[in-house]
């Protein structure tokens, strides 16, 4: 199932989910114009890698590529789907939080990805980039406060394509089974298998739920005080 967008208005124009956006476009285009030996430099030296980021824990430089791989890309598929995800439901994560919570929850949710995908695959060699952790976390809030939300879906039955709506506990919780079955089948056989870090869009997912409790449990209780 491929995500087209929500219907689930927004209050606000979701400038930090545009900021985000533009960033990492930005960032890709110009990774793009480097020669082939020192886009892999730049890649090599911004990315996370598990086993040097362990090494050098306390180096600053280290920790700052936890945040310098969420805005590298290796492809413009890779960077247009992580995009549409992040238009599609960080604009109502955004509308929700604030400009400011919302690009804190954003971050930490990178930061549980690189997190996870660091702790199980702590000697790993392989750099790994993009935004996909963060936005994972993005998924995991909208999937806990709008569950019920439509979202327009192309969905490839055969030959054929059919577009639907469906709500967002089955768009996000098919995505969701996808990374951990890809995850759990990769333990044992290389983590990064494939070039894609399942472990970090679980751990990213999980992150962007956990940080998400709060506000639901507010709005639960808002919503009882309302009734009662």
């Amino acid at each position: 199932m491929i995500p087209i967008r929500d219907d689930n208005p927004t209050r606000t124009i979701p400038w930090v989910t545009i900021a985000l956006i533009a960033t990492n476009v930005a960032v890709f285009v110009y990774t793009m114009t480097l020669p082939p030996a020192e886009l892999q430099s730049v890649w090599t030296s911004w990315s996370i890698v598990p086993s040097r980021l362990l090494d050098g824990i306390l180096d600053p430089r280290e920790l700052a590529t936890v945040f310098t791989s969420m805005f590298m890309h290796a492809g413009w598929v890779h960077l247009i789907g992580n995009m549409l995800y992040l238009w599609i439901f960080g604009n109502n994560i955004e509308d929700r939080l604030g400009p400011l919570r919302f690009t804190v929850f954003y971050l930490l949710s990178g930061i549980g990805a690189a997190a996870a995908q660091v702790f199980m695959d702590p000697g790993g060699s392989i750099p790994m980039l993009g935004a996909s952790g963060a936005i994972a976390g993005v998924l995991g809030g909208y999937l806990l406060l709008y569950p019920g939300a439509s979202v327009v879906t192309i969905i490839p039955v055969f030959f054929f394509i059919e577009i639907a709506r469906v709500p967002a506990y089955l768009v996000i919780g098919f995505w969701f089974v996808l990374q951990l079955g890809n995850g759990l089948a990769t333990i044992g056989s290389g983590l990064a298998q494939g070039g894609t870090a399942w472990f970090a869009h679980i751990g990213g997912f999980v992150a962007g739920l956990l940080l998400m409790l709060p506000v639901w449990f507010a709005g639960r209780r808002r919503s009882r005080r309302r009734r009662s």
